[in-house]
């Protein structure tokens, strides 16, 4: 069909709001199944390396995360603490909340988009730098 300035109408596809956290979470099983066998606390796994920690040698805030999701996959909760506290106890029950309520309103139809804002960046910010220069200085 054509415009009034005789230039077809552009299709749009509108997509379901759930394709994109149902991806997701299929993408995060294949991560999570690969990571099952693969064990990140023994030399020589293909598994990335951080950024960060190469180019620096010191820990960021996320380092230990691998280890960690491994611990817990293989029940370990006490390893899990020890390869990142914070990541486990702030950062894997804000990630679930935030990845549920994506998938839930989702497959209700809804579009979900989280709004931070200001206080909540820094909020996160500062927990990250805190976290990054304790783990370094106390090793």
């Amino acid at each position: 069909m054509l415009t009034r300035t005789g230039l077809p109408e552009p299709r749009t596809r509108r997509i379901h709001p759930a394709v994109a956290p149902l991806a997701a979470l299929a993408a995060g099983g294949a991560g999570a199944a690969y990571l099952w066998g693969t064990n990140p606390h023994e030399a020589g796994q293909l598994l990335p390396r951080c950024a960060f920690n190469w180019v620096t040698g010191l820990d960021c805030p996320a380092c230990g995360g691998t280890r960690m999701a491994y611990d817990l996959m293989h029940g370990d909760v006490a390893a899990a603490f020890a390869d990142n506290a914070v990541l486990l106890t702030l950062g894997l029950p804000g990630a679930a909340y935030l990845g549920g309520r994506w998938l839930v309103e989702g497959l209700r139809g809804r579009r979900y988009r989280p709004a931070i804002g200001t206080r909540g960046v820094l909020a996160i910010v500062g927990v990250a730098v805190t976290w990054t220069v304790l783990r370094n200085l106390l090793g």
